[in-house]
């Protein structure tokens, strides 16, 4: 009786509340993310070792690495942004390009960082999070964001 009485409730919720409006499904042939980061370097071993030993990238054995997105305190977004080619944003790195890399403690990666010998440009805070800035070996500048927990750009 019981199961019955919850039943005929929720066919009465059903129908009390109408027809919906269907909302359109989002069409085909649409980008949903990146994919990956590839870039030209000069000495791609010797860079991806840095970026491994120095950074704590986990490299595969066919060289790269797949961040995940479910890691902890990944980002709940992934940035895209072009930046005027007049930047100086990029600087002291003449490359065009610069990578943002999401840190879950920003004290224990630099202090890691330093100790690796690694240069700290500069460092700061804002509404974003915490922000570091660094160049690799190959001169590319690299920034390193600890995200607050519900921050994004």
């Amino acid at each position: 009786m019981a199961v019955r009485a919850i039943v005929v409730l929720c066919l009465g919720v059903l129908i009390m509340a109408g027809p919906r409006e269907s909302v359109p499904a989002e069409p085909a042939g649409r980008i949903t993310g990146v994919g990956g980061v590839f870039f030209k370097a000069k000495d791609p071993k010797a860079l991806a070792a840095w970026y491994r030993d120095v950074l704590g990238l986990p490299l595969e054995a066919w060289g790269g690495a797949a961040l995940r997105y479910d890691a902890p305190k990944h980002p709940p977004a992934l940035i895209w942004s072009p930046f005027p080619a007049s930047t100086d944003y990029f600087a002291p790195s003449t490359a065009e390009f610069m990578i943002n890399y999401a840190v879950d403690d920003m004290d224990a990666f630099l202090a890691r960082l330093r100790a690796r010998g690694v240069a700290i440009l500069k460092s700061e805070d804002d509404a974003n999070g915490r922000f570091a800035w660094i160049l690799d070996p190959e001169g590319n500048k690299i920034e390193l964001w600890e995200p607050k927990p519900t921050a994004l750009p």
